[in-house]
């Protein structure tokens, strides 16, 4: 019986589940980490298009009155957003200065790239809640206009974007504080900074929008059919 047995054995089978069995370590967490970000990032995408669209089929409304475009309009001097818009530049340059630290191996300059991101991205928020503010002060409530709605609907919510950031990068400076493995830091690092890129990307498009004068909005509403 014994010699049946072995005759029957047929151990490649065997040999190849083992080594399969052995080559599937389990899911990658930076992978997963990666997907999961594009997840976001196209949901966030999403919801600002569909914001901006909206906007484009309101201002098409003969109660809608531009903020830019007459002398008396606050972002016909748009001299206030550019300044916000350098602080959140000077964020995503920060975070990716970071970034390449802890590609090279140093610690100190990962430290630093990090907290200056925090603190111009800090400042811009602070800026921006400044620039509402100044607007309500100029009689630009967040009823009296449309477009005063939409500036304070796009602009509160890519704030909230950004705190939502920081609360994430607040989990990796702690593990700077507490983990001085470098090489722990590269992946979720790399997932911040391409946030923060993203971020820019997206406050660039809202600072046209809100800056263009109503014959571009016009044209732009135009180009979508409204």
């Amino acid at each position: 019986m014994n010699i049946l047995k072995v005759l029957r054995d047929k151990p490649w089978v065997h040999s190849t589940a083992s080594a399969t069995l052995e080559q599937y370590s389990g899911p990658d967490p930076v992978a997963a980490s990666q997907i999961m970000l594009r997840f976001v990032l196209a949901i966030v995408g999403v919801l600002f298009f569909l914001f901006i669209i909206t906007f484009l089929s309101r201002s098409q409304y003969p109660d809608f009155e531009a903020l830019a475009g007459s002398p008396w309009q606050p972002f016909t001097d748009s001299s206030r957003l550019w300044f916000n818009t350098a602080l959140l530049a000077c964020a995503s340059l920060a975070i990716q200065w970071g970034l390449g630290g802890s590609r090279s191996g140093k610690l100190n300059i990962t430290v630093a790239g990090i907290s200056a991101a925090v603190f111009f991205t800090l400042l811009f928020l602070v800026a921006q809640f400044d620039l509402w503010l100044r607007l309500q002060s100029m009689g630009f409530y967040l009823s009296g206009n449309p477009a005063n709605s939409y500036f304070y609907l796009l602009t509160g919510v890519h704030g909230l974007h950004l705190i939502g950031g920081l609360v994430v990068l607040t989990n990796v400076v702690f593990r700077v504080w507490y983990n001085h493995n470098i090489d722990s830091l590269k992946a979720p690092l790399k997932l911040c900074t391409t946030y923060w890129h993203f971020l820019l990307g997206v406050w660039l498009v809202l600072f046209a929008l809100l800056t263009s004068r109503p014959e571009t909005i016009n044209a732009l509403a135009a180009m979508c059919g409204f």
